[in-house]
């Protein structure tokens, strides 16, 4: 199986390897893992990280032995982004830009060889949620602004040989006149507008739980909890539309998504496609379900390669046999962000926490997050609020935060509209949910 002639992104393969013991699997890997780090020692920034190094990659005899290497950055790709750009030795075809969450949109190109690794990226992932070739997916993300996730999703269906439709975001009335006229058993969206949309037809006299969608795939944001539960808003989505949601999770700049199984226990680590570590703050690998930061090496990318990335996300990984039959690893849920750790009267949260807690609140339209530096150290928390609902006060729910987080940050009661329109402000792809006013 080992030679060069071998390539990986053949779904049959796949589902083979899948059913190897982790012995087996941790081997196919090793392979992969050199190959990969022999091209990505060819671009510039790797050059110059390496300079110098004794670092015996043929070496190398277990995927472990990767923690030998230095980590590469969020900051180095915001500083060095073209040093990371291989496509010199091979034309690029497709060019996606990263959201600029943290910082200036990234350029990352991708190589033909990519976007065939891209799509077996979610063909796999498609299979595992239990999508067959005579199935229909309705794609409410969109294809447009450099974005590379509905581009994902498409290549992923037609690879498998689905059919894939178009939809993108928006336009509730669309999206059922789509759904009645079509019959996708399958949408792909972000969570909150799936729980819109249903909501849009249950106002218009249709029959949400009986309509055609047997599976939600939710991108964006999280619809399980750490324990692997289903969110407040990941239960009622399945309430409202009588189907099994599965969470995914991945970013542009590796090229690479994580989605739930059947069995719903964290997102499969595709072993052809990445290595995935969790370290603490000091870079330290931690065990098997422990929560840390999510560093990952996404192997064989041509045009944009990356070695122990340190992405900022909070997770953990997820070791025991899954109930599905494949024996890969599973990625939990993001439980939260580096950079946005609070420390609030003794308590270290994330915003996340924030956020599944004001889900219980079903008329809590829209929230967000103002941070700023504390008198004496720690922070200051704001959590403003959106909702229509005369009922609904800040004390109320100040009191629906304490009783999940222990502390109570001061919340401020707006509009839906004044929340949205702040979240929105900035024109960016994604609502902007956390604001740090730290010094």
């Amino acid at each position: 199986m080992n030679t060069e002639l071998y390539s990986p992104y053949r779904l049959e393969q796949a589902l083979r390897l899948r059913q190897e013991s982790p012995e087996n699997i941790a081997q196919e890997q090793l392979f992969l893992l050199k190959k990969h780090l022999e091209h990505a020692l060819n671009t510039p920034f790797y050059r110059k990280l390496y300079a110098g190094k004794d670092i015996a990659i043929d070496s190398f005899e277990d995927i472990r032995d990767i923690s030998q290497l230095p980590f590469t950055t969020r900051q180095d790709i915001d500083l060095f982004g073209e040093q990371f750009d291989n496509s010199d030795k091979t034309p690029f075809r497709d060019i996606a830009l990263t959201s600029g969450t943290t910082g200036e949109p990234v350029i990352v190109p991708y190589t033909a060889a990519d976007l065939k690794r891209l799509a077996f990226n979610e063909a796999v992932a498609f299979y595992g949620v239990g999508v067959r070739d005579n199935d229909a997916l309705l794609l409410t993300v969109t294809l447009d602004r450099c974005f590379i996730a509905g581009l994902a999703y498409y290549s992923g269906a037609t690879t498998l040989g689905a059919s894939a439709i178009r939809s993108g975001p928006g336009q509730p009335a669309r999206q059922w006149h789509i759904i009645e006229k079509l019959q996708p058993g399958v949408i792909v969206g972000v969570p909150t507008f799936l729980k819109e949309l249903a909501l849009w037809g249950l106002d218009h006299g249709i029959d949400v739980h009986n309509s055609p969608i047997h599976s939600l795939v939710t991108i964006g944001e999280s619809t399980r909890k750490n324990d692997l539960t289903l969110t407040s808003l990941g239960s009622e989505l399945e309430k409202l539309w009588g189907a099994k949601t599965f969470s995914s999770y991945g970013a542009t700049e590796f090229e690479t998504a994580f989605c739930e199984c059947r069995a719903s226990a964290g997102g499969h680590i595709h072993p052809e496609l990445m290595i995935v570590e969790i370290v603490d703050d000091a870079g330290h690998l931690m065990p098997d379900g422990e929560a840390g930061e999510i560093v990952v090496t996404p192997m064989g990318v041509e045009g944009f390669p990356l070695i122990r990335f340190r992405t900022g996300d909070i997770g953990r990984i997820h070791s025991t046999p899954c109930d599905c039959g494949w024996n890969t690893k599973r990625l939990g849920p993001v439980e939260g962000r580096l950079a946005q750790r609070l420390k609030y009267r003794g308590t270290t949260l994330y915003p996340e926490s924030i956020f599944h807690a004001l889900q219980e609140l079903m008329s809590v339209k829209h929230a967000y997050i103002e941070v700023r530096s504390a008198e004496g150290g720690g922070d200051d928390i704001t959590v403003v609020v959106g909702s229509e609902d005369p009922a609904l006060d800040a004390e109320r729910i100040e009191d629906k935060l304490q009783a999940h987080l222990r502390v109570r940050p001061k919340v401020t009661y707006t509009t839906n509209t004044e929340a949205c329109a702040v979240m929105t402000q900035d024109g960016g792809r994604k609502p902007v949910k956390f604001f740090d006013y730290r010094s």
